[in-house]
């Protein structure tokens, strides 16, 4: 039953997490595309922002589909983990712990779901552990 439990947080936080990137890469989803996400985070002070949100959205996009298929799991969680720490450092941070008020809440789960399925393993279900 473990095994069960990790693919379906690995396929819930991954698919949610290629969603995310496919927002800021193509504007799908409802997303602003690099053009729109590139302005919001020059607006915050990352610069050159349509750069910064390919990377961003490129992490969220590979990292989510690794992440879910279980294949390179620790660097699929070093992609989450990563735009979640930014994230948390650039947006969410000075607005306190509770989602309530637009604070770091919601990305310190993500945060801490990535890093421990990265520490635990993806379980039996998952390409790694078919491969190696």
């Amino acid at each position: 039953m473990m095994d069960l439990g990790l693919l379906i947080i690995r396929l819930v936080i991954g698919v949610l997490f290629i969603g995310h990137g496919t927002q800021k890469l193509f504007g799908w989803f409802g997303g602003h595309g690099l053009k729109g996400t590139g302005g919001w985070f020059e607006s915050i002070g990352m610069k050159p922002g349509v750069m910064m949100a390919f990377f961003a959205g490129l992490a969220e996009l590979l990292g989510g589909i690794l992440f879910s298929i279980g294949l390179l799991t620790p660097l699929a969680a070093l992609m989450i983990a990563g735009t979640m720490v930014m994230a948390i450092v650039k947006v969410h941070g000075p607005n306190g712990l509770w989602a309530t008020s637009n604070g770091y809440e919601y990305n310190l789960t993500l945060l801490a779901v990535a890093i421990g399925i990265a520490l635990i393993g993806p379980g039996r279900y998952a390409l790694d552990f078919l491969l190696f």
